[in-house]
């Protein structure tokens, strides 16, 4: 995910730096126009945004707050633009910490996969101080096909986006029951999908995960099952402090688990009809 973006900011004209842990990570920025930093530090250093695109909270912050990292080598008033799905406590720590350091946190989650993002068609939430989500603007137009402002606390787009991944979770267990009943009277996967995809169910989420599972393309990963149970725990932790009961995430969070236990965690997460298709007595 973060590559494609890195890539759509050099293509646009920016100066881009960018650091990953990962080897041969960055020879697509090269040829797009951008350079390989050496260190954290060494892409944060001179910059007026640095932006981080990491899987989780312990990664973010890990990257931010270690000694030599983004809070200590970002200059003053310079925008650290978090982009991952975190935590509602990892944001708050981070806004605080850059308060401290006389910098400025704006939260920008995205919604997509990584063809949207190398295309440049993310949805991104984004809030935080006025004047540094209109710095971020030019950057975040060349990532997203549609910006969402949420507001001036960072933790309002997080909240926006733990409560979309909730409801994109339902219904990845919803259509993942709903085979399985058209399955138990013999009736063809690509059928039901057609029908609802074609009818009242014709959003994005329901055509890619609705598809995966008539095809039992399970393998084909745009997120897989992992990341959705680190989401649903992000979910979780979020209702829990906020005291909002959510029963129907328990249900989502125990399929992942199960899927997991089958030995499914790599996979999409739309090998849930999967799951779902062997506790009704399908697979």
């Amino acid at each position: 995910m973060g590559s494609g973006m890195a890539r759509r900011l050099a293509q646009g004209g920016h100066d881009v730096a960018g650091y990953s842990r990962s080897s041969g990570a960055g020879q697509p920025l090269i040829e797009a126009g951008g350079r390989v930093a050496a260190s954290v530090a060494d892409a944060c250093a001179d910059r007026d945004v640095v932006i981080t695109m990491l899987v989780d909270d312990a990664a973010v912050l890990g990257v931010a707050l270690a000694s030599g990292g983004v809070r200590d080598a970002l200059p003053r008033g310079a925008i650290h633009l978090a982009m991952g799905t975190y935590g509602v406590s990892a944001i708050l720590a981070l806004t605080a910490e850059h308060e401290r350091s006389g910098q400025c946190l704006v939260a920008a989650p995205v919604l997509g996969r990584p063809d949207l993002a190398a295309a440049g068609e993310l949805g991104i939430v984004v809030a935080g101080r006025e004047g540094a989500v209109q710095a971020c603007e030019p950057l975040l137009a060349l990532m997203g096909r549609h910006v969402f402002r949420a507001g001036v606390t960072p933790v309002s787009a997080t909240a926006i986006k733990l409560a979309n991944n909730h409801v994109l979770g339902c219904a990845i267990v919803a259509m993942a029951e709903a085979f399985s009943l058209a399955g138990k009277y013999g009736v063809p996967r690509q059928i039901l999908y057609e029908v609802m995809t074609e009818g009242l169910f014709g959003a994005t989420a329901y055509k890619v995960y609705g598809k995966t599972m008539a095809e039992n393309a399970y393998d084909t990963v745009g997120s897989p099952v992992t990341v959705g149970l680190k989401d649903a725990n992000l979910i979780l932790a979020a209702a829990d402090l906020a005291g909002v009961p959510m029963p129907s995430l328990s249900v989502y969070r125990d399929r992942l688990m199960s899927a997991i236990a089958h030995g499914d965690g790599d996979l999409d997460q739309a090998v849930l009809a999967r799951e779902q298709a062997r506790m009704s007595g399908l697979e």
